[in-house]
């Protein structure tokens, strides 16, 4: 194998595929990546066994051949080279020989035949969508999702297709998170996939990368993939019925109260400097077209800071952990939120413009 590139297109090149490298790997060859050279360009494959990525990227090969080397000492090396241009060239015997100027560095790599293939996907569904779409359900699901991994099935979004229609859902059960989009689908086609974090992270990285207005994603009863113009990812699924979500979301509520969203956002996060992180709650109470939102904290101190609404019924009050409801305001754009209120005991409902719908649980009051 023999080419010459620029350094930035290698360095960009390799980049993609560092955060599928494992750190701690199950298999020795996983800490290598597949570096391919074919007549087409350059391909480079890494995988940890549960998420694998392919990149693509046209250059002049000299020679074709393919090798596997260590991903984040590569990848340091190259980034710290000072030449524009660099020559990579790997011999029969898998040692990589790094030409940049009038340096010379020498990896050793390992067989590719020990290497993990990428699934086939020839028998997926396939399904185009638009990556602003697909990378605004992530992003409003995928926050709401339980980074815990005693809740297994939690540590996933869960993605429904049924009847047209695409829905996303994440929860840690303290918070959850609804989207929908209608798709091109068969109108029979109904599928359930849990996608893991980090398959949803690596997602999330590739659409923000891609220029393509458009992708593809594969289904498959295992797996689910996305492909853009020069990048395949694949994760695995997780294996399990996602929890029951629906009984959670309130379908009648006694309160409904437009907040403007940047201005609870400020009070927000005011108040939670009074409060514990992770056990820690603010009450809201509401009278009088006002809302008042306040906190205690034995060691801290005290906040109480007020802001306009419309509201004319009897005063109702009811807590919050102020980072879940924080977490809801920054994943939404609109300027105006409705808040669907039962009572201080039951799960508050969130909706915004487009129909994204959040449930956030109440704490407690002392």
């Amino acid at each position: 194998m023999k080419f010459l590139m620029a350094k930035s297109e290698l360095v960009d090149l390799i980049s993609q595929i560092q955060s599928v490298v494992p750190s701690r790997p199950a298999l020795p060859i996983l800490s290598n990546f597949l570096i391919e050279a074919t007549e087409k360009g350059l391909v480079l494959t890494a995988t940890d066994l549960t998420v694998g990525i392919r990149c693509y990227l046209n250059a002049t090969i000299n020679e074709n051949g393919a090798t596997t080397l260590p991903s984040r000492r590569f990848f340091q090396l190259i980034k710290e080279l000072t030449s524009p241009q660099v020559e990579i060239s790997v011999n029969e015997n898998n040692i990589c020989q790094v030409q940049a100027l009038s340096s010379l560095f020498k990896l050793n790599g390992m067989p590719t035949n020990e290497y993990p293939l990428l699934p086939d996907l020839d028998n997926a569904h396939k399904i185009s969508i638009s990556k602003d779409e697909l990378k605004e359900m992530l992003y409003k699901t995928a926050f709401a999702a339980s980074k815990d991994e005693n809740r297994y099935l939690m540590t996933g979004i869960l993605i429904k297709i049924e009847k047209g229609v695409m829905m996303m859902v994440g929860t840690d059960a303290r918070r959850l998170s609804k989207v929908e989009k209608t798709i091109q689908i068969d109108q029979d086609f109904t599928q359930e996939y849990i996608v893991p974090l980090k398959g949803v992270d690596e997602i999330q990285k590739i659409l923000d990368r891609t220029v393509d207005e458009t992708i593809v994603l594969y289904l498959t009863p295992d797996r689910i993939a996305i492909e853009t113009s020069n990048v395949m990812l694949v994760t695995k699924l997780l294996v399990g019925d996602f929890p029951d979500f629906k009984s959670v979301i309130p379908q009648e509520t006694h309160y409904t109260i437009g907040i403007h969203r940047e201005e609870l956002i400020t009070i927000l996060r005011q108040i939670s400097l009074f409060t514990d992180e992770n056990t820690g709650a603010c009450q809201f109470h509401f009278e009088n077209s006002e809302l008042i939102i306040s906190s205690q904290h034995h060691e801290i101190g005290e906040a109480r800071v007020s802001m306009p609404v419309e509201f004319d019924q009897k005063p109702f009050e009811i807590a919050f952990n102020p980072h879940h409801i924080l977490d809801v305001l920054r994943h939404t754009n609109d300027e105006v939120l409705s808040f669907s209120f039962i009572d201080a005991f039951n799960p508050t409902l969130i909706e915004d413009a487009k129909k994204a719908l959040f449930v956030v649980m109440p704490m407690r009051q002392s």
